[in-house]
C-alpha cells in the first residue's frame, strides 16, 4: 500500500478540516474511513441513526454491498434525511458501494438509491472479488504524485450530467472518481491505503 506523499501539500497541512466527520455505519468496511478520520485529527462519528445526521459536517458512506446498504437506509429512514441534509449543504462522499448509494442512475439496482449525484454508475462492472486489482491514478486535485488505488468489486461511472467533474480515470478512459459540488464518489478504496489526500480532500470540500 502507498505511503502519503511528504511533497504534498496537503500532507503538510495536517490540520483538521472539519470538526466532526460521520461514516454510515449500517454495512460495509466503515471501521477503516473512522481510523483514518481518527488519524487526521477529525472526530469520527460512527452514523447508525438518522438524527446522527444533524450532528456531523460531512459523511462517508463506505464500500460494501450496496443492495444491502439501500434496503436498510430505507429501512431506517435515512434517505429523506440524508437528502435534506446534502440540499442543506453537507458534504457527502460515497466509495465503492457507497459511489453506488449516492448515485441517481444504477441500472437494474434492487433497492432504493439516495439520488443524490447526477452520474450513472455499474455494479461490479470489473468482475467478481477474485477479478480486484490495484492501480497508480494521476489526480490533479491532489497534487503531482499518483495515488494507488484498491479496486475490491469496484463499480464504474459510466456517464456524469452537467456539472459533475471527472476527477480520475482508468489508462483506458474509464471514470473511477468524480465530484459534483460537495458531492464526492470514488469506485475505489481509499480507506484501506495509508495515503489520506483522498480524505482531506474531501473534508475541504465542507470548507467555506
Amino acid at each position: 500500500m502507498s505511503k502519503l506523499p511528504a511533497s504534498s501539500s496537503l500532507a503538510r497541512d495536517a490540520r483538521p478540516l472539519t470538526a466532526r466527520a460521520g461514516v454510515l455505519g449500517l454495512q460495509g468496511d466503515f471501521a477503516e474511513h473512522l481510523a483514518t478520520l481518527e488519524r487526521i485529527g477529525v472526530e469520527p462519528v460512527d452514523v447508525r441513526r438518522p438524527e446522527q445526521l444533524d450532528t456531523i459536517d460531512a459523511l462517508i458512506i463506505p464500500g460494501g454491498e450496496s443492495t444491502t446498504i439501500g434496503k436498510l437506509a430505507s429501512q431506517y429512514g435515512f434517505i429523506e434525511k440524508l437528502r435534506d441534509r446534502t440540499a442543506e449543504g453537507m458534504p457527502v462522499w460515497g466509495t465503492c458501494a457507497g459511489a453506488i448509494f449516492i448515485a441517481k442512475d444504477v441500472p437494474g439496482h434492487p433497492h432504493p438509491l439516495a439520488g443524490l449525484m447526477d452520474m450513472t454508475v455499474e455494479r461490479n462492472a470489473f468482475g467478481r472479488q477474485v477479478d480486484s486489482f490495484e492501480a497508480d491514478l494521476d489526480v490533479a486535485e491532489l497534487g503531482p504524485s499518483p495515488f494507488h488505488a484498491v479496486f475490491i468489486r469496484a463499480p464504474l461511472i459510466t456517464h456524469v450530467g452537467r456539472g459533475v467533474d471527472v476527477l480520475a480515470t482508468l489508462h483506458d478512459g474509464t471514470v473511477v472518481a468524480a465530484r459534483q459540488g460537495r458531492l464526492l464518489a470514488t469506485s475505489f478504496h481509499p480507506e484501506l491505503t495509508r495515503d489520506e489526500r483522498f480524505h482531506r480532500y474531501f473534508l475541504s470540500l465542507g470548507k467555506p
